[in-house]
Order: C-alpha cells, then sequence, then structure tokens
C-alpha cells in the first residue's frame, strides 16, 4: 500500500491512494482525527460485511471510539474503548462474535495499535448491553470460530 499526501494551501493536504484521494484539512479535522475515524471505519465495515456474508442484516450502526492520549509529545494513544451499538436480525451470541471477529481478526488498523494501546469495548445489540467495559488482550490472535470469507474495507 502507498500513500502520497502533498501540501495544498495552508494546511491543507491531498492525499493520493490506489483507489482515489481526498483533502486533509489539519484546521478542521487533526490527522490524529482522521486516523481514529479510519480506525473505526474499518470496523464498522466488518461489522456490515460479516454478517451480510451470513445472510444477516445490521441495522442503526454506530461506533464510538473514545481515545486518552499522552499529555506530552509524542500523544499517542494510551487507551481505546470502542462502543458498538446495532440493532439486527441475529442473536445476541452470533452479534457478538461479529464483533469480536473483527476486533481479534480483520480491522487491521485495530490490530495495528493493539499492542502499545490498551484497548476496551461495550456492545449494545438490539438495545441490551451485552458486554460493558470489557478488555482487549493485546497481541491479537484471530478468532477460533469461522467468519466465512468477508469483504471489508481495504486496509
Amino acid at each position: 500500500m502507498t500513500v502520497t499526501v502533498s501540501h495544498l494551501d495552508a494546511m491543507r493536504f491531498e492525499a493520493q491512494t490506489a483507489n482515489g484521494s481526498f483533502v486533509i484539512d489539519c484546521p478542521v479535522i487533526s490527522p490524529i482525527e482522521y486516523f481514529l475515524s479510519g480506525l473505526i471505519a474499518c470496523s464498522a465495515s466488518d461489522m456490515i460485511a460479516i454478517p451480510s456474508n451470513q445472510g444477516k442484516t445490521v441495522r442503526n450502526l454506530s461506533v464510538r471510539g473514545d481515545v486518552v492520549r499522552n499529555g506530552d509529545f509524542p500523544k499517542k494513544f494510551n487507551t481505546l474503548h470502542l462502543v458498538y451499538q446495532f440493532d439486527s436480525d441475529a442473536d445476541d451470541t452470533t452479534a457478538l462474535r461479529w464483533v469480536m471477529a473483527s476486533i481479534e481478526t480483520y480491522c487491521s488498523t485495530i490490530n495495528t495499535v493493539r499492542q502499545s494501546v490498551e484497548i476496551s469495548y461495550d456492545v449494545i445489540h438490539n438495545g441490551v448491553t451485552l458486554r460493558s467495559d470489557e478488555k482487549i488482550i493485546s497481541g491479537g490472535g484471530g478468532v477460533a470460530f469461522d467468519m466465512g470469507s468477508i469483504e471489508s474495507c481495504p486496509a
């Protein structure tokens, strides 16, 4: 994967990827906010793709990420808490498996930072809290169940 970022003017830049381009407007949205948005979008795309491949539908999906960063430079992420809230036509066990498949296996951005960031999550499925402040063990390693082949956002 290659991305090229070119200066446009002031604090605005254009990012060119193999699939297109977009403008990074630093006074409006900081690069770290773009990074966090990309991380969340990676997992959110899994939360649509995995159920779809199983003939299921996710509705009203919202994934929120709350980050605590270093106070001094480098102001890296120390903790990341993800809140998955969605409705679906699946049972709660299946819904939890979708979240874990994204976190543990498919979402490459989460797995890129998990060695250096303490990650936790909540899952609210069909209005019921299934997990609250559950910790992710750093290191990754995949899930023990087959989620099938998924087509998610390329990472």
